[in-house]
């Protein structure tokens, strides 16, 4: 049995030596498993698991003056960029997010092979923090720094910022959302959609929003002048009449006064309406976390008076044509596209 390397430092992290990978080298060629030679060198299993996932050739055969080059090369500082040395990507990238696309999204999409919605994408893969960094750190700046104007949030720089939570009063003769169906909550079945309005500068102009659960598919209500639960109504009505019966199921709102004629609503689209909890908009979440997103076209204290609904129907062609993590990387107007192309089956209760 070969004697375990000595370790000058116990307790702090160190890296591998020429002299255990050449251990490793014999142990692994001998049949040891990972758990055996990581007890052989008093390293972490962990460790062991990682050196022969990096270093073995596509045979599996692990060579231990090979593996301590491509160790030091990977020590070597500073490297290059990524999206520097890569013109490909590096514009795929930029174009991703001249589409309003987030760094997290387009890092995921290239992970995914052979992907249906972008079968033009680079062959490289560049994670979301590489990104952030080409555009926000100088010395890694690969991206031009414009580009974070096509960021959600369009900070100049990376700092936290708590948003205040927004509340309005309780309406007439609505129904809880603790009363919809538990079918809705695990989004398995389509046509359950969650609104809300956004508002603009001073609360004097709005646009409605709408989400569709399942596919994450939304919907954009002009309300050009006032939003009046009158004026309200008359916009949203038609847009929800658009929809297949298919998708017509149940809508979830908030206590806004918009709804003040939700009962109305309901006789003309057919639709069941719930509301959440006052101040809880976390029981909306696909709504809450959509209009953070549009909050990107339509940024707080700004007017929405100026927008014409053919702007609101171009915006929701850009967000429905993002990958979603919670899609398997796949945009809602895929999986709505997807969904409208099977053949439709009842459900029974």
């Amino acid at each position: 049995m070969i004697p375990p390397v000595p370790s000058p430092c116990p307790v702090a992290y160190r890296r591998l030596s020429p002299a255990e990978r050449e251990q490793i080298g014999l142990l692994f060629a001998g049949g040891k498993k990972v758990c055996e030679i990581a007890r052989a060198l008093g390293r972490p299993p962990g460790t062991i698991s990682r050196e022969l996932r990096r270093n073995a050739d596509r045979r599996g055969r692990y060579v231990p003056s090979r593996a301590q080059r491509k160790a030091e090369d990977r020590a070597r500082r500073p490297k290059p960029a990524k999206l520097a040395a890569d013109p490909g990507l590096r514009a795929w990238v930029q174009d991703k997010l001249g589409e309003g696309w987030s760094p997290q999204q387009i890092a995921s999409v290239l992970r995914v092979e052979n992907h249906p919605e972008e079968p033009d994408k680079p062959a490289g893969y560049v994670c979301a923090e590489t990104i952030y960094q080409a555009i926000y750190v100088q010395s890694r700046g690969a991206l031009k720094r414009e580009l974070a104007a096509h960021l959600r949030t369009r900070r100049p720089r990376r700092v936290p910022r708590n948003r205040p939570e927004e509340r309005r009063g309780r309406l007439k003769n609505t129904i809880s959302i603790s009363e919809r169906p538990p079918s809705v909550e695990d989004r398995a079945i389509e046509g359950h959609w969650e609104g809300d309005l956004i508002m603009g500068r001073q609360n004097r102009s709005a646009i409605g929003t709408l989400v569709e659960r399942h596919t994450r598919f939304t919907m954009l209500v002009h309300l050009p002048g006032r939003h009046t639960a009158e004026a309200f109504t008359q916009a949203v009505v038609p847009v929800l009449n658009t929809l297949p019966a298919q998708l017509k199921k149940t809508l979830t709102w908030d206590n806004g006064k918009e709804m003040a004629e939700h009962r109305h609503i309901h006789f003309a689209t057919g639709m069941d309406i719930y509301f959440a909890d006052p101040g809880k908009p976390w029981m909306r979440g696909s709504n809450e976390n959509t209009n953070g997103l549009l909050r990107q076209y339509f940024p707080k204290g700004s007017s929405l008076r100026s927008f014409t609904q053919a702007d609101l129907d171009e915006v929701a062609r850009k967000l429905n044509g993002r990958p979603r993590e919670t899609l398997e990387w796949h945009s809602p107007a895929y999986r709505l596209n997807q969904l409208l192309s099977e053949p439709f089956t009842p459900v029974l209760h």
